[in-house]
């Protein structure tokens, strides 16, 4: 089961392009070569708000108010139960408290209502929620289900348009670009390649193309 954003078929996208975007593939095989795919995850609802508590926002700082938040509140029915205000005061070192607490509150009380308490696997069902965009709904098919996605965050839309994958405009663009060019079984592990890929050689600010591994050729007509 996946979500498939693709809109060509294979015959449909540019050989050219095909090839780079392999030989961009082999060049994050080769840098990340063990790559573990979390998931499924074994609480997907732990996981649900830990990604609602992430937005803009580090995973580091919200794994440090995870242990305070689900040692009160582990399930919807008991967050449903605390108080907007106690949450807030648990998630505060996150930043946007007001707002995620509020989210984390009212998406508890819906996965009651309308899901009997446990997360749906769909992403017209997730997107529903208070909190949750198509990233993070994404994050959810990959990470918490183990099926394929291909979360796009900034960070992945930006490496995607540099290295010439992609013209998209905005994320969900670039999700259907890249879904188009790489098998579904790649998905879940390329999202996280990228990522790394994109902290270690291609930041967004000081970048040295000459010194990339992928975008001293990527931007070229080298692409074999």
């Amino acid at each position: 089961m996946r979500h498939d954003t693709r809109k060509e078929t294979a015959e449909d996208v540019d050989p050219t392009l095909v090839r780079k975007a392999r030989r961009i593939r082999r060049t994050l095989d080769r840098l990340y070569p063990d790559i573990k795919v979390p998931g499924p995850h074994p609480r997907p609802y732990q996981l649900l708000i830990s990604v609602v508590l992430s937005a803009q926002c580090t995973d580091k700082r919200v794994a440090a108010v995870r242990p305070a938040l689900f040692s009160r509140a582990a399930t919807p029915e008991a967050m449903a139960e605390l108080p907007v205000h106690e949450i807030e005061k648990i998630i505060r070192p996150l930043g946007l408290s007001d707002r995620k607490s509020k989210a984390v509150s009212m998406l508890s009380r819906l996965l009651l209502e309308r899901h009997g308490g446990r997360v749906p696997r769909s992403y017209r069902e997730l997107e529903a929620l208070p909190g949750v965009g198509h990233k993070s709904a994404g994050i959810m098919m990959s990470q918490g289900f183990g099926l394929d996605a291909f979360p796009i965050d900034t960070h992945i839309h930006r490496l995607a348009a540099r290295w010439g994958l992609s013209s998209g405009r905005n994320v969900r663009q670039t999700e259907r670009d890249l879904t188009g060019l790489y098998p579904a079984s790649a998905w879940n592990r390329l999202h996280l390649q990228i990522i790394y890929f994109g902290r270690e050689h291609c930041p967004a600010r000081g970048h040295d193309p000459a010194r990339c591994p992928i975008c001293c050729w990527a931007g070229s007509s080298s692409d074999d």
